[in-house]
């Protein structure tokens, strides 16, 4: 018998564990039951804390379950690094699992959203996953899956995986562990639990700091644009003001309007630029910005900000039409 033939059919026996797992503990899936069950297993607690994560993570569990428990558990640090090892172990065999056995199911069941998975991976590789993993608002489980559609290597989307959620686990852990101590009438869970918030509020605001050092790299300011235009560089420059204030005020030569009202129905005039440079340009860069992230948000690759916006150009005395 092949090793192919091998593996898929031990995934598939590891498929269907997951799911008799889940039919059996779903609807008494909570803290107290799973802390219950753990106790039970004695110096084996944490390996079998661990499988059943990895099951849970297959089988679609809420894993914040887990990540509260194993901080409930074993504690901030031990409880971080059980969580962390179950789930990456589950993102993994899901990753492979969507690769190598289910992938007509998974690209039925993501629809539309598979593509803007895959495209973002097409643009930025690791980093995407990268970024989806800081921040723990995305889909964890239905993720795993989707990504083993894309041409990630696993070396990388395990890295990835791995080191980039350390921060929202190690804040799900410790929040588990305050709340286990302030049960107990600890007197450490105060401090515990000013930690678990403090550490969750950096996740909060994790997402809107990643954007901005995402974004701001594709940002510039109309000296740059007029120097890379006049390069001879092949870049299309949307002024997305009124129609009024681009014909009246003046616009770079060679731009397109799109005002911004009507911008995202209007997107599609512009699918021959999804991976080629657009300079998103309005009066400062209140409605530019907002183009921009319409763009970014579609999968368009290398949008340019301007910055300084056509007060930048007309202040700098650069020809408009």
């Amino acid at each position: 018998m092949k090793k192919t033939t091998l593996f898929r059919i031990g995934f598939l026996i590891l498929l269907i564990a997951a799911i008799a797992f889940a039919a059996q503990y779903r609807a008494a899936l909570n803290t107290e039951t799973l802390s219950t069950t753990l106790e039970s297993f004695g110096i084996w607690g944490p390996i079998v804390f661990i499988v059943l994560f990895a099951l849970a993570t297959i089988a679609f569990l809420p894993g914040l379950v887990f990540a509260l428990a194993g901080g409930l558990m074993f504690g901030p640090f031990m409880g971080t690094a059980y969580n962390l090892t179950g789930a990456t172990i589950g993102a993994v065999l899901a990753f492979m699992a969507a690769r190598y056995l289910a992938s007509d199911w998974v690209r039925e069941k993501a629809g539309p959203r598979l593509n803007r998975i895959v495209q973002g991976v097409e643009d930025e590789g690791w980093r995407f996953v990268a970024f989806t993993r800081l921040v723990p608002l995305f889909p964890f489980n239905f993720l795993n899956f989707a990504l083993g559609l894309t041409r990630i290597s696993l070396l990388h989307y395990s890295g990835a995986t791995i080191i980039c959620m350390v921060p929202g686990t190690l804040a799900f852990s410790y929040l588990g562990h305050a709340g286990g101590e302030a049960a107990t009438g600890n007197e450490t869970a105060i401090r515990n639990g000013l930690i678990a918030l403090g550490l969750l509020a950096m996740i909060v605001f994790l997402p809107r700091l990643v954007k901005k050092i995402r974004a701001a790299k594709f940002n510039l300011v109309t000296k740059d644009l007029k120097r890379r235009l006049d390069e001879g560089e092949e870049i299309l420059v949307i002024d997305v003001r009124d129609e009024t204030d681009y014909a009246g005020a003046g616009h770079i030569p060679g731009a397109k309007n799109i005002p911004l009202p009507v911008f995202e129905m209007r997107t599609d005039e512009l699918k021959n630029w999804r991976q080629r440079p657009l300079a998103v340009v309005c009066t400062t860069n209140k409605k530019s910005s907002r183009a921009a992230e319409i763009l970014r948000g579609l999968g368009f690759g290398q949008v340019l900000l301007v910055d300084d916006g056509m007060t930048g150009w007309s202040s700098n005395g650069f020809v408009t039409e």
